[in-house]
This record gives structure tokens, sequence and C-alpha cells, in this order.
């Protein structure tokens, strides 16, 4: 039997089957919402300002309440916390869908349930990154992460084009409808899970956070790679999000930025699919190294290339990205203590995600001062620099793909 036959007959089995298969539904559902979110509101309210708010709604709660979200998936089952999360999830969005399909539209009400969704979301994050070193061996969490990855990406590129021919067939609000079924359905999935993924009880919750800092200042790999993270963000998510379409436009018209966004989705699944298949001996090292191409399509633009290099680029941008993101996982499950995993990611989350505000608001001003397409040059370049600084260090570096027996 061929290995990748070999790990899927040996890890496509209970507990894991159950886990991946709600994790499937649930993506798919996740895929489609961004889509039919933005156009039902836009068409409810006309006015993008609403949109804005509503997406904004989503982020704040989340990054509040992210600390705690780890320090509860650490605390209790995080199956339960799962399962919780998901059935929330599914009630909001089903109320946004109601709201919407029934034309009462209302700002407030949205944005609130907005709020609640994302606050649920900063519950199930971390206990998704503490569940999966429960369910497979530690020498198959790399190969179970691309498999997870492998299903996320796929419904990247599927999940946006059943979206708009929803919006389109029946409205906006009936393709929500469908998200919210989907967290129901992947509640469902991960009940079945086995008990035996109840963590370790501590005292106070607050006492959680604070041994959780203790814990993730305590392994230096952690908090090196975490800053890289975080300086990754600032230099490219403002950048992709807002100079991309503005340049791209400018080289091939508005339709070619769908074309890139879909061609680097492609490249996030290929090597998804690849990583299922091979096995490294230090992750860390050669997501890392794979990574810094992810700002290669940045590069391409600043440097007006033609459409086919941009979209070559597109395509190698995504593959790095998709390699240091299995990676992360992956060295965080095998080297992180269990008891301690779901905090230190929540930390290590933060700490990346809080850069991408500041850099979706500085990129304007700053390419209205030195122009668009060097500032997207310059931000690629600082993409690679910063993702390979990290191997630096000794602790990052030699990280090997378990931890030691």
């Amino acid at each position: 039997m061929p290995p990748t036959s070999r790990f899927l007959s040996r890890t496509l089995t209970p507990p894991f089957r159950g886990f991946f298969l709600g994790r499937l539904v649930s993506l798919l559902g996740s895929a489609m919402n961004p889509v039919a979110l933005a156009l039902a509101v836009l068409d409810a309210s006309g006015r993008p300002r609403d949109l804005g708010v509503v997406l904004a709604a989503q982020i704040v709660p989340h990054l509040a309440l992210l600390l705690v979200g780890g320090a509860v998936a650490d605390r209790y089952s995080r199956r339960a916390v799962l399962v919780a999360a998901n059935l929330g999830a599914g009630i909001t969005q089903g109320a946004v869908a109601a709201v919407l399909i029934t034309g009462r539209y209302d700002l407030p009400l949205v944005a609130g349930l907005g709020l609640a969704n994302g606050a649920l979301d900063a519950f199930a994050s971390p206990a998704l990154r503490g569940i999966v070193p429960e369910l497979v061996a530690p020498d198959d969490l790399q190969r179970a992460n691309a498999l997870l990855a492998s299903a996320r990406n796929a419904t990247k590129i599927l999940g946006p084009t059943v979206a708009a021919l929803l919006v389109v067939g029946v409205g906006g609000g009936w393709a929500i409808a469908v998200d919210a079924l989907s967290y129901l359905a992947a509640a469902g999935l991960l009940a079945r899970l086995p008990a035996s993924t109840v963590a370790v009880r501590r005292g106070h919750l607050f006492a959680d956070i604070r041994d959780g800092w203790r814990e993730f200042l305590g392994i230096p790999w952690v908090w090196i790679v975490t800053l890289s993270c975080g300086l990754i963000n600032l230099v490219h998510l403002g950048a992709w999000q807002v100079l991309g379409p503005q340049l791209t436009s400018e080289r091939g018209g508005e339709a070619l930025w769908g074309v890139v966004l879909s061609v680097r989705a492609i490249g996030l699944l290929v090597t998804s699919v690849v990583m299922c298949r091979v096995t490294l001996r230090h992750p860390l090292r050669a997501g890392l190294a794979t990574g810094a191409v992810g700002g290669l399509a940045l590069v391409a633009l600043g440097l007006h290339a033609d459409v086919p290099v941009l979209l070559a680029s597109a395509l190698v941008s995504g593959m790095g990205f998709t390699a240091l993101g299995i990676a992360w996982d992956t060295a965080l499950q095998q080297h992180v203590p269990r008891d301690a995993l779901s905090r230190v990611s929540s930390y290590s989350d933060l700490l990346s995600y809080v850069t991408m505000p500041v850099s979706q608001l500085l990129i304007g001003p700053v390419a209205a001062r030195w122009g668009g397409a060097p500032v997207a040059f310059w931000c690629g370049i600082a993409f690679a620099v910063v993702a390979l600084t990290p191997l630096a260090a000794r602790s990052v570096r030699n990280l090997p793909a378990a931890a030691p027996t």
C-alpha cells in the first residue's frame, strides 16, 4: 500500500474521521459566508459603511476574547468547547439569515449578531488547534494538518462560487442560512468525538491566562516565530488587500484580481496536498524557508510584471503560505505541552493578528506618500526577510519533527 494510502487508512478512522468531516462541513459554510454576507448586507442597506461595521463587529470580539478562549480550551473538554461554539455560531448565523430573508434588516441587530459570532470564534480557534494531537499519533500530526489544510483550501475555491450562485438564485439570506446549517451539522459530528478529549482542570481562569503567558515566554522558538508572523501580517496584509486589487486592475482590468486570487488558492491547495505525502525532519525550518516566497506576488505587482508572471508569482506565494501554516501548527502541537497548547496558541494568534488592522490602516497613507507599486515591491521583499530571520535562532532552526521521548 502506498505511503499516502497507509496514512489515510490509519488516520481517517474514528475519532479523527468525525473531526475531519465536522471541519469539512463547517469550512464549506464558512467559505461561503464572506461573499454571501457582503452581497446581502450591501443589497439590504445600499451602504458600504454598513458592511465595514458588520465585518469589524466580528473581528473585535475575536481579538478581545482570544486569551480567554485559550484558557477555557485548556481548562475544559475541547470537544465540549467546539460543540458549544458551533451550536452558538449556527444560532447566530441563523438569526442573521432570518433577518435578511424577512427583509427586516437592521444594522445594530446584524452587527450585534456579528459580535456574538466573533466571540464564539475566539473560543473555537484555540480548541481546534489543541484537539488535533488528541486524535492522531504525534508522527501523523504534519499529515493530519496538511489534510485539514487541503479541506480548508479546497473550500476556499468552491465556497465563494457556491455562495455567489445562491445569492443570485435565492438571495444572500438563504446562502447565510446554509452556513448556519453547516455549523449545526458540524456540532453534531464533533459531539461524537470520544470523551478522552477532556483537558486538565485548574484553578482560577485568569490565573490560567497568566500562566499561559509564562508558558509562551518560556518557549523561545514560539515567541520568535510569533513576532515574525506579526511582522509578516504588518507588511503583507494591507498591501495585498488594498494595493493588490488596485495594481492588478491597472494591468488587466478588475476581473484580473479574481483570477489572481483563484490561482493563489490553487497554490494553497497544491502544497497542502503535497505535505500529506511528505514528512519533514525539521518542519519549522522548511516552513519558514518555503514561506519566504509568500510575498513574491507583491514583488511582481511592484515590478509591473506581465500577467503570466504575476499569475505564476501568485501560485508560488500561495504555496509558501500553506507550507508555513502547516509547519507552524505541527510544531506547536508536537512540542508545546498539551495542557498549555490552547493558551500558548491563543497568545501566538493574538500577537500575530493584532498587526492586521494596523497594516490595513497604514497602507493607504504610505502608498499615497511613496506610490503603490514601490510600496508593494518593498513589502514583498520585507516579507521574505522577516520570514527568514527566525532561522538565525538555533531553537527555531534545529527544532525536530517530534518532541524527544
